[in-house]
């Protein structure tokens, strides 16, 4: 088996996913948010690379069956319902309800991930649950990708320890693991945060630009390790929560 991680800087080309198990990496704060918003009850987060296409897009639903959300340059899109806060996304909100989902990073990374053999949407609150899942997804063999979003095509240091934790569990008593140059340097980051991950938030720019812009809570959120025991799977265009629990092996 090969890993390799991209690191946030480079784009995605579509031999780096062609048929191997992906997993997308966006701690601050998308995948942590969408979690969030299924746990929560909603059927599913249906992500878009542009505002305009995720505005179109509502147009094919009953006003009540949906909710617009997502950000740009941190803050709520001028008349979305929802922003990219995960405490935002409560049973009230967003129960029974589809998501239709941009955001600056995290929405576009997935948008590259098409040819994958499967794919999940991961941050710190569902990392054990990811690598139970890829691992699951790796029984008849395979390789994986994992690519940090990053933030606005550069390196996020919360990304790349969060996709080291994942190298770490995925390879985990495994033999004959090739790892990539990219993989080697996150499990390197992730190493002075083994411990714990939430003093992430005093080294990340990222966190420190949104507790600069009043987000504290959320990177609290989202630094909140294993909060939810299942994984996000992206399929047939839609983030929805694996049907159960997968158990390590």
């Amino acid at each position: 088996m090969r890993i390799d991680v991209l690191l946030g800087e480079a784009q995605v080309a579509p031999a780096d996913v062609a048929d191997r198990v992906v997993v997308v990496i966006d701690v601050l704060r998308a995948a942590t948010t969408v979690a969030a918003a299924l746990e929560a009850g909603a059927r599913a987060v249906i992500p878009f690379e542009t505002v305009d296409e995720t505005a179109s897009r509502a147009k094919a639903y009953a006003r009540g069956e949906v909710q617009l959300a997502g950000e740009r340059r941190m803050v709520k899109i001028d008349g979305f319902d929802l922003g990219n806060s995960p405490a935002e996304y409560t049973p009230a909100s967003v129960d029974g309800r589809t998501i239709l989902y941009t955001t600056t990073n995290g929405t576009m990374a997935l948008a590259a991930t098409h040819g994958a053999r499967s794919c999940y949407f991961a941050a710190f609150v569902n990392v054990a649950a990811t690598v139970a899942s890829v691992r699951s997804a790796l029984d008849q063999g395979g390789d994986v990708t994992i690519i940090c979003a990053g933030h606005e095509r550069h390196v996020a240091l919360e990304d790349v320890v969060c996709a080291g934790r994942l190298v770490r569990g995925i390879t985990a008593g495994l033999d004959n693991v090739i790892r990539g140059d990219g993989a080697r340097v996150a499990e390197m980051a992730e190493r002075p945060f083994i411990g714990g991950v939430a003093t992430v938030a005093l080294e990340a720019g990222h966190a420190k630009s949104l507790i600069a812009a009043g987000f504290e809570r959320d990177v609290e959120l989202c630094l909140m390790l294993d909060r939810y025991d299942r994984a996000v799977r992206y399929h047939d265009r839609q983030l929805q929560l694996e049907p159960t629990a997968r158990p390590e092996h």
